[in-house]
């Protein structure tokens, strides 16, 4: 299955990867982290059929300064 990213902080672009997780997944970005959970949407991309996370918040890395 692949995977679209939805949303998300300026600077990380809307994007399609061949994942298949099903609960959330974060992405490291700029010292910290953005969380993106599962949607029942589905949309074509580049590289096929691919299942919209959307993007709900970010959190700090302990070790960024």
């Amino acid at each position: 299955m692949n995977i679209y990213l939805e949303g998300g902080p300026d600077g990380l672009a809307e994007h399609a990867l061949p994942l298949a997780p099903t609960a959330e997944i974060k992405i490291p970005y700029r010292g910290g982290y953005e969380h993106f959970i599962p949607t029942p949407r589905f949309r074509g991309t580049a590289i096929g059929r691919a299942r919209v996370f959307e993007w709900t918040c970010r959190t700090v890395s302990p070790n960024s300064s």
